[in-house]
């Protein structure tokens, strides 16, 4: 298979490289290559070069050409089983199925394991999305909660689970949980609304739906504001400062397993506003590790601090004898900005009218990188009354959030103060 060149390499300081491609190119029937790698062509250079001729026409009994469609039917039920969401292509699946199917009888059992599989996989996808659906039907604002249990009686994360490198390991469970189920072509729908290599055509069928991506990015969301609830809703500051430092501990911890999107969600959260207001809490905390932390995920310079601590969990991932050691969950929202960036900044097309198989090389380098990431499984024991707890217990919305960071540590100005006014009439009922 052609290997793609460091994305680096495609552009300069003005952007896209234009001297990319004017190296020395062989010529090959309208296919370009370099150094033997692919690097464009026309659609019906491409179409004529995998079509049958004069050299190569393969005999027309099933026999002969059932194994190799066999493989590539594998392959993509497999790889890409969300396709056959659609009626219609599972109509067409089963269709040639049964033409394959009813050439021999290792050929029809090889037919009915394949669609099997395709089911039964495609059935747990959607027993999965149907518990999401439930757990989102029943989410309560933590305020409501509170207007009907006394504070006292309400439990917190650390009297779930006191162990912060515990609550870090089933935090990782969720996250691996939630990634297994984002097919690769979801990213694609995530971005692809026309043909990509013809903007007048719209894709074949309705635009899909990118659930489980969707409801891992609102996992990310929940987790953020969870971590925010807990730090404000305590009345006493050494009880606030005390669940900061415990979560200082869980996102450190979240670093040390490769669990970046977890560790950034904690960070988040506690970098929300109703949380970094609370200043004399913030004074009880020793912020020597928190500070670290936002160091190694700083934003600046495209995240390279980041960026450089992924590829060396990746690189350990390499090299793994454990599954511990294989874990790699990265910032996730930042990975979809890559892929927009990298979809949306590079053409389609050459000047020429060549398909750019540059571009689709290294999309597809970044979607089978995180394919593999999200095969791993989850070394850490399940504790399912702190997974309950993390996925159901109610949060804060961002209003309750305000009024309880004023109820907390009082308003500095008059506008914290009108607010402060606004939020207590409008969610107490008070003046």
């Amino acid at each position: 298979m052609p290997q793609t060149p460091p994305f680096a390499a495609m552009f300069d300081s003005s952007g896209y490289n234009r001297n990319l491609y004017q190296s020395k190119e062989d010529n090959c029937g309208g296919l370009y290559y370099h150094d033997n790698s692919l690097l464009s062509g026309s659609l019906e250079a491409l179409i004529q070069h995998l079509v049958p001729n004069v050299d190569y026409y393969p005999d027309n009994r099933i026999r002969k050409i059932a194994p190799k469609i066999l493989q590539l039917l594998t392959e993509w039920t497999e790889t890409f089983p969300y396709d056959f969401r659609d009626e219609r292509m599972m109509r067409n699946l089963k269709e040639l199925a049964q033409r394959i199917a009813s050439g021999d009888e290792i050929y029809r059992k090889t037919v009915q394991q394949l669609l099997q599989n395709l089911i039964r996989k495609l059935a747990t996808v959607s027993q999965y999305e149907e518990v999401l659906a439930k757990i989102n039907a029943t989410s309560t604002d933590r305020l409501t909660v509170l207007k009907t249990k006394p504070q006292s009686i309400q439990r917190d994360i650390i009297t779930v689970c006191n162990d912060p490198y515990v609550l870090a390991q089933q935090l990782t469970h969720i996250e691996l949980e939630r990634l297994n189920y984002i097919g690769p072509e979801e990213f694609v729908q995530a971005f692809v609304q026309k043909d990509p290599l013809d903007n007048d055509k719209s894709c074949y069928g309705d635009r899909k739906k990118t659930r489980n991506l969707e409801a891992y990015v609102e996992w990310f969301n929940r987790l953020s504001y969870l971590v925010a609830t807990e730090i404000c809703m305590p009345v006493k500051k050494k009880h606030r400062a005390r669940v900061i430092e415990y979560f200082t501990d869980v996102a450190r911890e979240c670093f040390n397993i490769g669990n970046f999107n977890s560790l950034m969600a904690i960070i988040s959260g506690m970098n929300m506003s109703p949380v970094s207001r609370l200043k004399k809490t913030w004074a009880k905390v020793k912020t020597a590790k928190f500070d670290i932390l936002e160091h190694q995920m700083d934003p600046s310079s495209n995240f390279y601090n980041y960026r450089t601590a992924l590829r060396g969990a990746a690189q350990r991932s390499l090299t793994a004898h454990s599954n511990r050691e294989k874990i790699v969950i990265p910032f996730f929202s930042l990975l979809i900005k890559d892929i927009y960036f990298l979809n949306e900044g590079c053409a389609n097309r050459l000047p020429n009218g060549h398909v750019n198989f540059e571009k689709f090389w290294e999309l597809a380098k970044q979607v089978s990188e995180f394919m593999t990431w999200k095969q791993v499984d989850c070394p850490f024991e399940r504790d399912r009354k702190i997974l309950q707890y993390l996925l159901t217990v109610p949060v804060f919305s961002d209003d309750a959030l305000y009024l309880a960071s004023y109820e907390s540590e009082s308003p500095e100005n008059h506008i914290e103060k009108d607010r402060w006014k606004t939020l207590r009439s409008a969610l107490l009922g008070r003046v």
